[in-house]
């Protein structure tokens, strides 16, 4: 490992009172490109972390010591909890989708201060995987409102939903985490409030109660993402525990929000059906009636990519005895491109009827959008 590319960081600066965050969290070090201070958030999230050394950079994407340096990988959730980086999104593009959402909206965030082993997200950050948050929030705000009245009504109904065009706001990030860091996404909460024709929508393993203040009117969606606690406690690492995040259902669907679930992903091992049947009878027990009488759910089953695989042996080897198994899987291109590994052809699509199959008896009620 090369200590010189990457230092240790000065003592921790930590944020004015106590927050969701304040066990994971301490802020040491913030990277930031030279317009963050023009953004009001900008300005806002320094003054939360006024002793954090400051080190400013050309990008946000490109940061000599950070990304790429293959050291890094056993300071992986040190850094996490340690490292902030600000930058300003350039690039403020819409992504169609036909499963989670109708659309992917321009991230206000990405990486996360969890570790879940099998996140996609820092394939593309290179041996380090800290938050990064975008401060021009009202430019990203108004890029929304502008592309859902270029949208007009929803005329037919799918099976993202059947009445609005829904916004994915937290496809790199966890917006749970965002949340306590800067106001980003509450903005993007009460925007949706404004849009008569789209909702937005984020998933989550993390319960931050601060949302329920956000009044959301219905108006943004949140997908609780479960598995069976056994492997929870192994692969979602630094994450809320899966009792917690059900017992979180009905509070925020009393809060105003629309909840579904994200049996995601469903990583195959011995056991595993029984293990989910006790994980439904959990949910069933969990949540009461106006919950159950909305509820929804996306079925993933796990993608995974080799060379995340090679950085999660340096950290998390037990992870990977679950998640790599080339007995069962196949190289498969992404939407977006990317190499990765999925469960084979076959293989996967009887597992996935069998999936469904054991929801369809232990929660009858809760409809699948998507499965795959």
């Amino acid at each position: 490992m090369n200590l010189d590319l990457f230092p240790p960081e000065p003592p921790a600066a930590r944020p004015s009172g106590p927050g969701p965050l304040d066990r994971l969290l301490k802020v040491s070090r913030i990277y930031l490109e030279p317009a963050v201070e023009e953004h009001a958030r900008g300005r806002e999230i320094l003054a939360r972390f006024p002793d954090a050394e400051r080190v400013e950079v050309a990008s946000h994407q490109s940061i000599p010591g950070l990304f790429g340096n293959a050291g890094n990988v056993e300071a992986w959730n040190r850094i996490k909890g340690s490292t902030l980086v600000l930058g300003v999104k350039k690039t403020l593009s819409f992504i169609a989708n036909d499963r989670s959402s109708d659309f992917i909206a321009p991230s206000t965030a990405n990486g996360c201060v969890m570790a879940c082993a099998y996140c996609y997200v820092p394939r593309n950050k290179g041996y380090a995987n800290p938050v990064t948050v975008f401060v021009n929030i009202d430019g990203i705000a108004a890029a929304i409102r502008r592309h859902a009245h270029k949208r007009g009504p929803k005329l037919v109904p799918n099976t993202v939903d059947p009445r609005d065009w829904v916004y994915d706001i937290g496809c790199n990030s966890d917006c749970s985490v965002d949340a306590a860091i800067s106001d980003n996404v509450k903005e993007l909460v009460r925007l949706f409030t404004t849009l008569p024709n789209a909702k937005g929508s984020f998933a989550t393993k993390w319960v931050n109660r601060e949302l329920l203040t956000y009044a959301p009117k219905g108006r943004t969606r949140v997908r609780f993402s479960l598995m069976p606690h056994a492997q929870a406690k192994l692969l979602d690492v630094r994450t809320s525990p899966i009792a917690e995040r059900i017992a979180a259902i009905d509070d925020f669907l009393a809060a105003g929000y629309e909840v579904h679930l994200n049996f995601s992903p469903v990583v195959l091992q011995e056991g595993w059906q029984d293990a989910y049947v006790e994980l439904f009878q959990q949910v069933d027990a969990g949540i009461g009636k106006a919950a159950k009488a909305q509820l929804a759910c996306e079925i993933i089953f796990l993608t995974h990519n080799a060379g995340l695989h090679e950085v999660n042996l340096r950290w998390h080897p037990k992870a990977e005895a679950v998640l790599w198994t080339p007995e069962t899987q196949e190289t498969k291109v992404s939407q977006g491109g990317g190499v990765n590994v999925r469960y084979r052809t076959g293989f996967k699509g009887r597992h996935v009827a069998e999936f469904q199959a054991l929801l369809a008896r232990h929660l009858p009620y809760c409809r699948v959008r998507y499965a795959f």
